[in-house]
């Protein structure tokens, strides 16, 4: 059974840094490409980055480049969003994403609140 479970979420005031984790089990960790998603209410989930399985090459959508970091370990099975300079915009619900051609697992989601 495949499970992604994610933790690190919380409250920070804006500036501030969190370290998102993404655990996986079940499942073939290094095939998988890895994505961090977010949904903030009333918005549509859109995603924030993505690492390869193979290369480890990187993806982050505009709004947080130079400021998030995406890297993974494969020997622990975990993938990690740290996430710098936060800003208010930043607040949703991250989602962790393992795809592989046709595979696809999300985990539960953690909480990212940025506020004053």
């Amino acid at each position: 059974q495949v499970q992604l479970v994610e933790s690190g979420g919380g409250s920070v005031r804006p500036g501030g840094s969190l370290r998102l984790s993404c655990a996986g089990s079940g499942l073939t960790w290094d095939y998988y490409g890895i994505g961090w998603f977010r949904q903030a209410p009333g918005k549509e989930r859109e995603g924030v980055s993505c690492i390869s399985g193979k290369d480890g090459s990187t993806y982050y959508v505009d709004s947080v480049k130079g400021r998030f970091t995406i890297s993974r370990d494969n020997a622990k099975n975990v993938v990690y969003l740290q996430m710098n300079s936060l800003k208010p915009e930043d607040t949703a619900v991250y989602y962790c994403n393992a795809k592989r051609i046709s595979l696809d697992y999300w985990g539960q989601g953690t909480q990212v609140t940025v506020s004053s």
